[in-house]
């Protein structure tokens, strides 16, 4: 390895076996250890046994010593120790051969002839000297020579203190391994370091296993970021014709669509060095802390510069500041204050490219948002068929698959699937596959996987009584009708009365168009669809039953979005009561009459709705009949089927002869394909009602 090479190596590449590096590294210096606190105290503790001055002595009592050693005249004499209120006892050499003395001392390691021999407590001299007195007159005894002494402490008192101290001193060695290091609670380098960043560092010696070849279904955004890229790596390019590199991107949109695997594609993509961290690693118990990890990460990123540094869900710390007081945070707002600061502030200089990523960029701070700290921002939706047959290659690659799957159909039968359910929805199929132990995973299976993932698990198991089961029979029937017969509602892919999930006990799933944007007539035909199920059972059965509430919730939220959002009603007008900032959250952005206004339309659109789905239900009360009674028998029903029961859908030939005639059309004039002025193809403010 050259010289060059030593010095450019990152310093977070270790040294180990077989990395070619045979020069000595420094020497390390050894780290203290709380096992040395052991061994001091260890050796102490045998210290103090073996190196105790204290003359050793066998305990006894009191009464024992009366009874049996001065009756029998083998005392010697006494020592009272007065510091200790113990005294010891001094037997005669000549009574020490008796064989009551002789087993005691059996269990002596030193010579018992040299005293004292034994020892006991008392509470007081006086009162044991007072006892000890009319012993001897009781049994006529001479007294024993009795004195008093004192013995040094001058070893327990020191061995305490340093027990003491070596228990703190251990004690708080824990307490910094605890809070320190990259385990520790207090993040990189201890507790004394907490406003350290905790950004994750992926450079040239750290590889990422994800490249942009894993990202499917995100064409436009992956050319966006990798510009971003060539703008790192080749600045020159650009700066030459005066413009400058952007100073960060948003990534923008809704929950698994593929947000941060992008970014994780990015740094295994770039040549730079590479700063990970999410906007709850700023947040943190004490003040001050966020801010402090701000300014570190970006102290880091000038010296590693150029370099990209992402930050995973930043609306954790990027909340409008001071919209509402009652739910106002001052700690979150310093440390955006510090991230707008140090993103293009006073001080900030080039070389640096923050990376965001949320799913809610109403809720962001404005001026956040402006051009000069995210100069853009990268919308990610929902794939379309094309992206979702792509997503669907890059996910099916790891699992064997039957040569009939047709990809393209699967595609199409996940509409608003993002890319998580679609991975979730290969998981799922190739574990029932193997639950039913085929070799490949077949159509069927990804069918079944859909069902779970859209209804929840089949429930087999479920006991519903032939009178509910009819009730939800025709129910689905009457969906099934209504979407069929109506010219704007969603083409039927498949009805089933299999109970699923928790609450579901049947359900019609439709294949929804990819469009952007909805008239009045095709709210009102879905409308009408979602009332069927409730329609079916007042004309067969004379009365309503509870499975139609979540039919309801759903027409009701519909409803008022058409009135309330999307101005479709003449009373109330052109105007739109839609918040999305939030401002009035505790206020209504209109009177009582209004309101009143609001919810007499829409009701009055909803029992429009109602009336014209019993008409058409009566009117083809003999399809239903056919239906229902087909989905009690076989339970499920898919689109060929539904054909081939009640013949092919009417507006379908409509549509083929719409085209036919629109592209002769076109052919003859050609100006009327264009888009005419003030009409987007997309808005960004109209979201389609779910």
């Amino acid at each position: 390895m050259s010289q060059e090479d030593k010095k450019s190596r990152p310093s977070f590449m270790k040294r180990g076996a077989g990395s070619g590096d045979d020069e000595k590294g420094p020497k390390k210096t050894p780290r203290f250890s709380i096992y040395w606190i052991y061994a001091m105290i260890a050796i102490v503790l045998i210290g103090y046994n073996f190196l105790s001055f204290n003359p050793e002595a066998l305990p006894t009592t009191e009464q024992d010593f009366k009874e049996r050693m001065l009756v029998q005249g083998d005392v010697d004499h006494l020592d009272y120790v007065t510091n200790k209120k113990i005294v010891r006892i001094y037997i005669k050499k000549d009574s020490l051969s008796k064989s009551y003395y002789a087993e005691r001392f059996q269990k002596k390691a030193s010579d018992p002839s040299k005293g004292p021999q034994f020892e006991f407590n008392i509470n007081t001299w006086e009162s044991f000297e007072n006892r000890l007195g009319e012993f001897y007159k009781t049994h006529n005894l001479q007294e024993v020579q009795t004195k008093s002494v004192t013995e040094g402490e001058w070893f327990g008192p020191i061995l305490n203190t340093l027990i003491t101290i070596l228990l703190f001193i251990g004690l708080w060695v824990l307490l910094m391994r605890k809070v320190g290091g990259p385990s520790g609670g207090g993040g990189p380098g201890g507790i004394f370091n907490i406003g350290k960043s905790r950004a994750t560092l992926f450079d040239k010696g750290t590889r990422v296993n994800i490249t942009f070849a894993d990202v499917a279904g995100l064409d436009e955004a992956k050319v966006e970021v990798m510009e971003i890229v060539d703008f790192l790596k080749n600045p020159k390019k650009y700066t030459a014709l005066g413009g400058k590199i952007p100073k960060g991107a948003l990534l923008v949109g809704p929950p698994g669509t593929g947000k941060t695997l992008l970014a994780k594609a990015m740094a295994g993509e770039a040549q730079v060095p590479f700063f990970s961290m999410s906007g709850s690693d700023f947040v943190e118990l004490f003040v001050g802390v966020g801010a402090s990890r701000v300014r570190d990460l970006f102290k880091q990123a000038r010296e590693k510069a150029p370099c990209i540094i992402f930050i995973d869900e930043i609306d954790a710390i990027g909340r409008a500041r001071g919209r509402n007081a009652m739910v106002s945070n001052d700690e979150r707002e310093n440390t955006l204050n510090q991230l707008l600061v140090e993103m293009d502030g006073f001080g900030t200089d080039s070389g640096i490219i923050i990376l965001a990523a949320t799913n809610r960029p109403d809720v962001l701070d404005t001026a956040l948002l402006r051009p000069g700290r995210f100069d853009r921002q990268i919308s990610i939706d929902r794939p379309d068929v094309k992206g979702r047959e792509a997503i669907l290659k890059v996910h099916l690659k790891p699992i064997k698959v039957s040569q009939t799957l047709d990809v393209h159909k699967l595609a199409e039968q996940t509409p608003g699937f993002a890319g998580a359910d679609i991975a979730n929805v290969c998981n799922e199929a190739a574990l029932i596959a193997a639950r039913k132990g085929k070799d490949a995973v077949d159509m069927s299976d990804f069918q079944d996987a859909i069902d779970r993932v859209i209804g929840g698990l089949e429930k087999k198991n479920k006991i519903i009584s032939p009178e509910e089961k009819e009730i939800i029979a025709y129910h689905e029937a009457g969906h099934a009708i209504c979407g069929w017969f109506l010219e704007h509602a969603y083409p039927l892919l498949k009805v089933t009365i299999v109970p699923r999930g928790s609450a579901a006990l049947g359900y019609a799933q439709y294949t929804p168009k990819e469009q952007y944007l909805y008239n009045t007539d095709q709210l009102n035909d879905q409308i009408c669809m979602t009332l069927g199920g409730r329609a079916a059972e007042q004309i067969f059965f004379g009365k309503i039953s509870t499975g139609a509430s979540n039919d309801l919730q759903q027409i009701t939220k519909m409803a008022y979005s058409m009135i309330t959002v999307y101005g479709m009603n003449e009373k109330v007008g052109n105007i739109s009561f839609y918040d999305p900032q939030q401002e009035n959250m505790f206020t209504k952005p209109y009177s009582e009459e209004t309101g009143k206004i609001i919810d007499e339309e829409v009701r009055k659109l909803i029992d429009v709705a109602y009336v014209r789905t019993l008409e058409l239900l009566t009117t083809k009360k003999q399809q239903v009949e056919i239906l229902a009674k087909e989905l009690l028998e076989k339970e499920v029903l898919f689109q060929s089927d539904v054909e081939t029961l009640i013949g092919k859908r009417p507006y379908e030939e409509k549509k083929t002869l719409d085209i036919e005639v629109d592209e002769e059309e076109h052919k003859a004039h050609p100006q009327d394909g264009t888009i005419s002025e003030g009409v987007p193809p997309f808005s960004s403010d109209v979201n389609p009602p779910h």
